[in-house]
């Protein structure tokens, strides 16, 4: 009985994240199948091979992308983006989901630095991801300050602090793999995850 528990329990181990990650895979793939593809098959109908509106989606913003550096094309986008950033609400909307683009995909990417601090009051340490680092257009008297994002265990949720630079230690550890530490609620560091980082396992 126990050896066939046994064998249930690693069947269970084995199978779930495999079927998790086919499972997020295939309803990502159909989000950004549909985006056009809702949009082409009406027109392709029987023709309409999943797939489709992917390939044009990623066409269609490659595209965008270029006309972006276009002179009469860049000059009309630029112009729809000061637009945007002029419109009560729409403006905020905008510049927060720009924003948090650039911040992943652009030159200076957050998230590119793992933060240690310590919670006040006590010895504890969390693991955050610096966010902002000139903190001084913001605010000016938090200019020694900067942005530390500190993501929720099991879940993307997360909370920023504004904490003083010189109380926030920059520490040699992947974002990635400091992301699965935290989203884990340390797990991870069982699989020696962080090993090759300083040649030791923790």
């Amino acid at each position: 009985m126990k050896s066939l528990l046994k064998n249930f329990i690693n069947g269970i181990l084995t199978i779930v994240p495999i079927i998790l990650v086919i499972y997020v895979i295939y309803k990502t793939f159909m989000f950004l199948d549909s985006l056009l593809g809702n949009i082409l098959r009406p027109y392709l109908q029987e023709r309409y091979i999943p797939g489709i509106g992917l390939v044009t989606t990623l066409a269609l913003i490659t595209l965008l992308g270029w006309l972006s550096t276009r002179f009469i094309t860049g000059s009309l986008i630029k112009l729809i983006d000061r637009l945007l950033e002029r419109i009560p609400f729409v403006k905020t909307i905008y510049s927060v989901i720009k924003d948090t683009v650039h911040s992943f995909l652009g030159e200076k990417k957050s998230f590119s630095k793992v933060a240690l601090v310590t919670l006040p009051g006590t010895n504890m340490k969390s693991l955050g991801f610096i966010t902002a680092e000139n903190l001084a257009a913001f605010h000016e008297p938090l200019s020694e300050h900067v942005a530390v994002y500190i993501p929720q265990t099991f879940q993307v949720a997360g909370f920023t602090f504004l904490i003083p630079k010189d109380e926030v230690d920059i520490i040699d550890i992947k974002p990635e793999d400091a992301m699965k530490f935290i989203l884990s609620g340390g797990m991870t560091s069982k699989k020696n995850n962080f090993s090759s980082q300083d040649g030791s396992s923790r």
